[in-house]
């Protein structure tokens, strides 16, 4: 056992000669293979707003529908009565607010005549008051009557002006009841007009769930139908965590699906989710698709050909240069004859070299079979010695 240890110590004091390799530099530019799902650009289910039956379906499963389109026709018979009566109450409001204008131009005749006659009262009473500057040519009791006359005449005409005043109140009053009952009859139609269900966009009915005769509503769990846009397609790609950052908005991507293993389609990079899912260690990536001969459906599975690149170039080293161990992922670089443990973290592979991310650099030397046995510290020979 002794001699053993002896020879060891031997081999560490004289050093070792392994097979070396350079660190490598180069950039970074290949396409990784992964499984993506077609789905469509817009997908809704059409929920009626208003409560009511179902009168009419002017589609099915598979119809091509434009935007507008009518799909749907419900009917609700209360609501013919309800938009009767808002009718009916504002013929009441009109009524109204026409015979206040009509009292109203009474109300300003009176006014004028009255005022006539004030005229009048005070042309009298300035006559006499200059007859009774001349003594004896009218008594005074004639002049106080024709004073009081005038005092009269002018409390009547102010009194006439409050009830104009009055009356203008009151034709306002009617002017907004009307506005407030045409208000009212203008959201009865509007609900009415959603007995009508359309397309909010061009597309493909894909599910049809209600008849004829069904009561539906707000409240509905169920939609009506199920309306896609399939003539633009997001392809969802789940990209790892190390390739998210080789690829711009606006790439043109690759991919191809089961159904028509001999066509190749492209998409364009339009979306990211900007969030690592914490389970996968991946990013949601959309890509736009035109599909104008919907050779492509919703559902689809996909497989994408991801190119992956880098502004900057990256290193490598061989696979068996990297040692892993419960503790730490290293490899060995010689410096200064010694044998240099480096922390590295591996990142995709290329053909029998590894990528490595750590404090290295081009031309650096490695161990090209390396192993925790070789110590750190241990001297570095020479094969050719």
């Amino acid at each position: 056992m002794s001699t053993i240890i002896a020879v060891s110590l031997a081999q560490l004091a004289l050093g070792q000669a392994p097979e070396m390799a350079a660190v490598v530099s180069k950039p970074v530019s290949r396409t990784i293979t992964l499984p993506a799902e077609i789905q469509p650009f817009l997908n809704v289910g059409l929920r009626p707003r208003v409560a009511g039956y179902v009168d009419k379906v002017l589609v099915d499963r598979g119809s091509v529908v434009k935007e507008g389109q009518l799909l749907v026709e419900l009917s609700a018979p209360e609501m013919k009565a309800q938009i009767a009566e808002a009718e009916s109450k504002v013929q009441v409001a009109e009524g109204e607010r026409a015979q206040a204008e009509a009292k109203l131009v009474s109300l300003q005749s009176t006014l004028a005549s009255l005022a006539a006659t004030l005229a009048a009262a005070q042309a009298t009473y300035d006559r006499l008051k200059v007859a009774s500057q001349t003594p004896g040519a009218i008594s005074g009791n004639e002049l106080d009557i024709a004073l009081r006359s005038v005092e009269a005449q002018r409390a009547s005409i102010e009194a006439q002006k409050g009830s104009i005043q009055a009356q203008r109140a009151s034709i306002e009053a009617s002017r907004n009841g009307k506005a407030a009952a045409e208000a009212a009859l203008r959201a009865f139609k509007e609900m009415e007009g959603y007995l009508r269900v359309t397309a909010p966009f061009g597309g493909v009915v894909t599910e049809r769930i209600v008849h004829p005769g069904a009561l539906v509503g707000p409240g509905s769990d169920a939609p009506l139908l199920v309306l896609q846009q399939i003539s633009r397609l997001r392809v969802t790609v789940a990209v790892p965590e190390e390739s998210v950052g080789g690829t711009a908005k606006g790439a043109n991507v690759p991919f191809q699906v089961p159904a028509y293993p001999e066509r190749n389609y492209s998409g364009t990079v339009a979306r990211r989710a900007q969030s690592i899912d914490s389970k996968t260690r991946t990013m949601a990536v959309e890509l736009d698709v035109r599909n104008s001969d919907q050779s492509l459906v919703p559902g689809m599975y996909a497989t994408v050909k991801w190119p992956v690149r880098r502004a900057q170039p990256a290193l490598y080293v061989p696979k068996t240069s990297v040692v892993t161990t419960t503790e730490r992922t290293f490899v060995i670089r010689e410096k200064n004859g010694k044998a240099e443990w480096v922390n590295v973290s591996k990142g995709a592979a290329d053909g029998d070299l590894v990528e490595v991310i750590g404090p290295l650099q081009a031309g650096d030397k490695v161990v090209k079979r390396a192993n925790d046995e070789l110590r750190e510290g241990t001297t570095l020979l020479s094969q050719s010695k």
